[in-house]
């Protein structure tokens, strides 16, 4: 009788069959883990702010309960950031990756890859976003309001010489000036910020997508001077008084785009060697001398004195201390509706809805806007903006 026909040796069976036990064992193991990670991440306050409103059965049949459980086992389980960091140092230092989002040049620079890629229809966008800002600037010139434009560039405009191979769309290259050559017909004070960012080398972050510090200091100074010399010039209260100071110790910079590569909370003992290396910066603030005006935001539901200048922008009005210098700049108060994400039209959807634009109207609105968000297809909030003032 051959082996073939009596079967393996009897030997090899004890070993067959703890192998099979090992299997066994580690499969309740991960069934376990991935139980306790899904009812962990159920437990969560926000998990729960996110569960209560569909936990009907009329939201059950139409697949909103199912969608918000996904979100939830998607993003907050507790395992979830060393997951998503073992992912990061992984795709940075064995392939120099920055993900989907990012481009990694040299020296530790990093950039949004939406500065770099090509957008669908770009030209039209374009177009649509300066006949909008020329409708708004002819409405608020009624009530006798003075608009300026401010275009904020790109990362990788101001600084293409830490790209070292990170490909640059064609489109992309000539947005800038295509924007600025659409806007200049319009009834607006324009402020291309290219110029006076060349100043300070560097003018952004290395690790983040904004200015840094002197770069907001030179944007604020050329704002400044371009509103000394508008014409009509708006009738403003000069003469307020700021001061600017620098803490006394170093930190590290802002860093969003370590935080898009989810390099941003690695341990001390890997951070040297496992990521770029963060900005150090000594954090500016501004204040009013006297104990006047100060330099933080204003919101739509405070209860302020009517403003003279408003602030209108994105996330770059928010960073480095842009409105602090800003106000210094104007000596006179500012009050800051920049978003955080609000792109092109997100602060100016919100103002100019409020009854803060509508009761207590100001004398001069200057808007902030980043190059890349011009180009890139029309949002539900830019049409918002744009029927507010057909």
């Amino acid at each position: 009788m051959t082996e073939a026909e009596t079967g393996p040796p009897k030997i090899a069976q004890p070993w067959m069959r703890r192998a099979g036990a090992i299997q066994g064992v580690a499969a309740a193991l991960l069934l376990a883990l991935g139980a306790w990670q899904g009812l962990a991440a159920l437990s969560t306050t926000s998990a729960q702010n996110r569960l209560r409103p569909v936990l009907t059965l009329p939201a059950l049949l139409e697949g909103r309960t199912t969608a918000a459980v996904n979100h939830v086992l998607a993003h907050l389980l507790p395992a979830d950031g060393a997951l998503r960091a073992a992912g990061g140092v992984l795709r940075w230092g064995v392939f120099g990756s920055g993900g989907p989002q990012l481009r990694v040049g040299c020296d530790d620079w990093l950039y949004l890859t939406e500065e770099l890629r090509p957008w669908p229809e770009a030209a039209a966008h374009m177009e649509a976003r300066a006949a909008a800002i020329g409708r708004i600037a002819g409405r608020l010139a009624q009530r006798d309001i003075a608009l300026l434009v401010a275009v904020v560039p790109d990362k990788a405009r101001r600084h293409p010489e830490h790209l070292c191979g990170a490909p640059r769309a064609a489109q992309a290259e000539a947005r800038y000036d295509a924007f600025l050559a659409a806007l200049r017909p319009q009834p607006v004070t324009l402020v291309p910020l290219l110029a006076p960012l060349r100043g300070p080398d560097p003018a952004f972050w290395r690790t983040d997508t904004h200015w840094n510090q002197p770069g907001a200091a030179a944007a604020a100074e050329a704002i400044a001077i371009a509103v000394g010399g508008m014409a009509p010039a708006p009738l403003l209260t000069r003469g307020e008084h700021f001061a600017t100071t620098s803490a006394d110790t170093e930190s590290n910079g802002p860093g969003d785009l370590l935080r898009l590569m989810s390099l941003d909370q690695l341990p001390g003992w890997m951070a040297a060697w496992a990521r770029p290396q963060p900005d150090r910066q000594m954090v500016e603030s501004t204040a009013a001398v006297g104990g006047g005006a100060d330099s933080g935001g204003g919101g739509l539901l405070d209860e302020t004195p009517a403003p003279e200048i408003v602030l209108l922008g994105s996330s770059f009005s928010l960073n480095a201390n842009f409105h602090g210098r800003l106000q210094q700049a104007l000596e006179s108060t500012v009050v800051n509706y920049g978003q955080a994400g609000g792109a092109f039209s997100g602060a100016a959807a919100a103002y100019f809805a409020s009854e803060a634009f509508r009761d207590t109207p100001p004398k001069l609105i200057i808007w902030e806007m980043p190059e890349r968000a011009v180009v890139q297809p029309l949002s539900d909030t830019d049409r918002q903006l744009f029927s507010l003032f057909e």
